[in-house]
């Protein structure tokens, strides 16, 4: 169906929207006024960057170009219980098993392949096989010994049926001693299910360790490179900065062991663990659910943000976690290994090469410092106060002995709470440089907050955006993300850095969404959100030029109305005595659940609700977002009361109203964030963002009284008789934006303007100071359906280029739905 003729429904503000068909969208009027020989904010030159985390199989199986998986046989149940020591192979002859024993290659690579001869095993990649391209060429390497003199080792790519890719690679295998050994295949038919045959021949035993094929094409043709296209992905952004290694895979060591001995594999990410020869690193497990190999490790991060041209930008572990943890390690020598470590991890990036770490660095292939500047402790903790106590423990033995680099300090994982306001205090107090915020919310939020920072302390901490996202992958998210930066660049005094997040993700391995950039084995492609931030991160400036716009007329505010709802998330709850009555007191439902829940219907599919001793109770504790909903949606005004109790589970309870279906509701989240926090949160269009909240937490066994009082846009909260909180929710939503940047290179104005709405745009631009502007501009438009997704097949979101005529004083109409910058240079009349 031609996208010209579909009708769209996009919820913005509340309000179902529906974009016309073309030719029939409405017209709108604006102005903008551009103070030309203004100068507004510099923007910093690491003003956006890239967030790298092994999420989304990120790592092992996408940017690092290792096609083998299980490549050192480490993979284990305690990381995924799905995992076995062999996930990945196959016997092809003989009866291979993994061992742990004295025999092992070394004391961080503790398990090997003990294969009886003659005899052979298999590996067929990530996803669906190991893609092989007619006439590339790959190297393959293998670490083997024999218990005879010699054993014949032969390695082949083939097909699933056997049929040979590329002529065999053979080598002998000499002795008891572990010795690596090597090969080049030059392909010479393509596949897309590549299998990688080893075989032994005679008798006797081959210990075989570290199997991996990689192809010659790397990017910048590094050996244990990255994959190129992904590479070159991340490149055009050209990132000012990297941050890495994580995210939640940094700060959770409590769970998998701060202190555990580094073969460990349930140890907490730590750089020394990732760097010198790939065969004597630790594997680990992955805070995502699987298995990492640490084959890109920190050295190889260092690498690949210098070959890009950006600042690296490593986090460590304050031992504090967070994402969804909450636990604090007290051992005060551990805590000093830890720094100890932070400043080695300096060393290794700065120190000469005859320095102790310096010197590991030299050896490994850069004797020339990388240049680190910035340095972040932690990611997203929930204990602020203990976080902030290591912190500063961090800082000072840092400032110390490396007063030029800048320690990051964080804001915790949301954009408000009480953890985000302590935080913040915290740092603020302490004069911290840079303060890492994260957030994921709701196309709406976006729009609604793009004046976020204008009331930001101008004399306090800078911001970086380490982490955020509108929750979709459509291009409606993608332009609410375009509106929300022409905020930031407005307040570049105060945000310093920004990055997207997550940056990868491999289609069979899918664990958060959205993400930047998608790929599977054999192509990958930019989402929506990749093309708008590569036109902002592309088209940056070196100062705003200060403008305003008119508005968009505001409809008249709506009072909230929505339907009743229960939920759970990881948690077993028992509801009664449910009761929604209007402001006079009239009924206009009730259930005491003496009877059935046919009034009740579960809209997110979820958990096991039934009707048990006058109660309704959801008893799975592994289910999470169980909604049920009842009631009229049309309802507005109206007080909710309903009793909760928890039966058990890691939550509390989740109270719904003004629930219009399963993505568009608010709720009062009690005892969420594993029982650490509570919120309100509005959810629309499946993302959600938060509007009130503080640290209340829920007993076990204890029921509690809960009403929610609603008047027009105002709601009251109370818990057990007492007021929990009150919001009025009023936030306007803007979808036209703009702002203004200056290249002093070019000599030319950026004009940036996001239209987020189904009406065209008829804009008048006055660049008021300029003596004379060139005729032409040039123009780059991203423009498309709202609801439209890139994938691998199609790309409806892309870039398109033109050319227009302007002059001091010019009209524009800027298309529905659609990013545009226009290029304009101008010479001053003074």
């Amino acid at each position: 169906m031609s996208r010209s003729r579909v009708s769209v429904a996009v919820l913005v503000g509340g309000a179902l929207l529906v974009a016309p068909q073309a030719g029939q969208a409405a017209v709108q009027d604006y102005t903008v006024t551009v103070d030309v020989n203004a100068h507004g904010a510099d923007i910093a030159d690491t003003m956006y960057g890239v967030f790298f985390e092994d999420i989304n199989r990120a790592a092992d199986g996408g940017l690092y170009a290792e096609l083998v998986q299980n490549r050192s046989f480490e993979y284990d149940t305690a990381d995924n219980a799905a995992y076995t020591p062999l996930t990945g192979w196959a016997p092809r002859a003989g009866n291979p098993q993994v061992v742990d024993d004295d025999g092992r290659l070394n004391a961080h690579n503790r398990r090997y392949l003990r294969l009886p001869l003659p005899g052979g095993i298999i590996n067929a990649g990530y996803n669906s096989g190991i893609v092989v391209e007619k006439g590339r060429k790959y190297d393959f390497s293998v670490w083997a010994r024999t218990d005879r003199a010699t054993t014949p080792l032969t390695a082949t790519l083939t097909d699933p049926a056997g049929t040979q890719l590329a002529a065999p690679v053979r080598a002998t295998v000499r002795g008891a001693a572990w010795t690596r050994y090597t090969g080049t295949f030059t392909a010479q038919t393509a596949a897309i299910t590549g299998r990688l045959l080893v075989e032994g021949g005679g008798v006797g035993t081959l210990a075989l360790d570290m199997v991996s094929l990689f192809p010659k094409d790397t990017y910048r043709n590094r050996p244990n490179g990255m994959r190129r296209d992904l590479a070159e992905k991340i490149a055009a952004l050209h990132p000012e900065f990297v941050r890495f290694p994580g995210g939640c895979l940094v700060n959770t060591g409590s769970h998998y062991g701060y202190d555990a001995p580094n073969w460990e594999r349930r140890r907490s990410y730590q750089w020394k663990d990732t760097i010198g020869p790939v065969e004597q690193r630790s594997t680990n497990a992955n805070f995502w659910g699987y298995n990492q190999s640490y084959g890109i490790g920190y050295y190889e991060y260092f690498q690949f943000a210098e070959d890009i041209g950006a600042m690296a930008l490593p986090v460590v572990p304050a031992l504090v976690t967070g994402c969804g943890q909450n636990r604090a390690t007290d051992d005060p020598a551990l805590l000093q290994r830890h720094v100890q470590d932070t400043l080695d991890l300096i060393e290794f990036a700065n120190g000469p090469a005859d320095s102790t770490w310096g010197r590991k660095r030299a050896e490994m292939g850069h004797p020339e410092p990388f240049g680190l500047t910035h340095l972040a402790v932690g990611n997203e903790e929930n204990l602020p106060d203990a976080y902030f106590e290591r912190f500063v423990r961090f800082r000072a033995a840092i400032e110390a002995r490396y007063p030029e680099v800048t320690v990051v300090g964080n804001a915790g994982p949301d954009d408000s709470g009480a953890t985000f306001d302590r935080l913040w205090q915290l740092n603020t107090d302490a004069g911290v440089d840079l303060v890492d915020e994260h957030y994921y919310n709701s196309p709406t939020w976006f729009l609604q907050n793009n004046e976020r920072y204008d009331s930001y302390d101008r004399a306090g901490p800078k911001v970086f955006l380490g982490e955020y996202a509108s929750q979709d992958n459509r291009f409606y998210n993608a332009l609410t993300e375009a509106a929300y930066l022409t905020g930031l660049e407005r307040n570049a005094d105060v945000v310093r850095l920004a990055s997207y997040a997550p940056l990868l993700s491999n289609e069979d391995y899918v664990q958060w969404r959205p993400d930047l950039i998608w790929f599977n084995n054999r192509a990958s492609w930019g989402s929506a959100s990749y093309e708008v931030q590569r036109l902002f991160m592309n088209n940056v400036g070196d100062h705003v030029v200060p403008s305003t716009a008119t508005g968009t007329p505001s409809q008249e505010d709506r009072p909230i109305s929505g339907a009743v709802g229960l939920s759970t998330w990881g948690t077993a709850a028992a509801y009664d005595d449910v009761r929604v009555s209007t402001p006079d007191g009239t009924e206009l439902f009730a259930d005491d659940f003496s009877g059935t829940d046919a009034d009740w219907t579960n809209i997110a599919g979820r958990g096991s609700w039934a009707v048990t001793g006058g109660a309704y109770v959801q008893s799975d504790t592994a289910a999470e977002n169980t909604m049920v909903m009842a009631g009229d949606t049309a309802w507005q005004d109206y007080d909710l009361g309903v009793k909760a109790t928890k039966l058990s589970g890691r939550e509390g309870f989740l109270l719904g109203f003004g629930v219009k279906d399963s993505g568009n509701y608010y709720w009062w989240n009690l005892g969420g964030w594993n029982n650490t926090q509570s919120a309100v949160e509005k959810a629309e269009g499946g993302g959600k963002s938060t509007l009130v909240a503080d640290g209340t937490a829920v007993e076990t066994g204890r029921q509690y009284d809960l009403r929610v009082r609603i008047r027009g846009r105002t709601v009251t909260l109370f818990l057990d008789g007492q007021k929990w909180g009150e919001f009025t929710d009023t936030q306007k939503v803007e979808p036209f934006r703009q702002v203004v940047t200056r290249d002093t290179r070019t000599g030319e104005l950026v004009v940036k303007v996001v239209n987020a709405q189904a009406d065209s745009a008829r804009t008048t631009v006055n660049l008021d100071g300029a003596g004379a502007v060139d005729r032409s501009a040039k123009v780059t438009t991203l423009q498309g359906d709202p609801n439209d997704v890139n994938t691998q097949y199609t790309t409806p979101i892309a870039p398109r280029e033109s050319s227009v005529n302007v002059a001091t004083t010019f009209t524009y109409t800027f298309p529905p739905y659609s990013v545009t910058f226009i290029r304009v240079k101008t010479r001053s009349s003074s």
